[in-house]
């Protein structure tokens, strides 16, 4: 398992995406699994780092590890409590019609990955998502 803890501000996106490339390169998965596991992180850290802390920056944690043929990434921030799982599917169409940014991060988020949970655990916000990666050998 290895763990990385970034300010929740836009410029600490490299750092995260630096650490994921680390822990991925160590693992032998398709480009179209990695680039699935990067934009889905990116998606959640970058709604974070907007409407986690309105009043203020506070800490993103990421946690990456795999057991039994998944890839998992756990990440935990004290910001507002906000439940992704509750999120009803955008009408994609409709974004499109009123040529409305934003509103698609979660959505892509749980169609990139195999699994998205959520919990509220001592005042953090707790989402774990995970990638199956089943004959990914370890080479780390």
């Amino acid at each position: 398992m290895k763990t990385l803890t970034i300010k929740s501000e836009l410029a600490e996106l490299d750092k995260m995406r630096n650490f994921l490339k680390e822990y991925l390169d160590g693992l032998k998965i398709s480009d179209k699994d990695y680039f699935k596991i990067e934009l889905a992180l990116l998606e959640i850290c970058v709604n974070i780092i907007r409407y986690a802390y309105p009043q203020s920056n506070g800490d993103i944690q990421v946690k990456v590890w795999q057991d039994e043929g998944k890839m998992y990434i756990e990440i935990r921030d004290k910001g507002v409590p906000f439940d992704p799982r509750k999120l009803e599917s955008p009408d994609i169409d409709d974004i499109i019609r009123k040529e409305e940014t934003g509103g698609l991060g979660v959505f892509l988020s749980r169609s990139l990955m195999d699994g998205f949970d959520y919990k509220r655990e001592n005042d953090h916000n707790v989402l774990t998502i995970y990638k199956n990666i089943k004959g990914a050998e370890a080479s780390i």
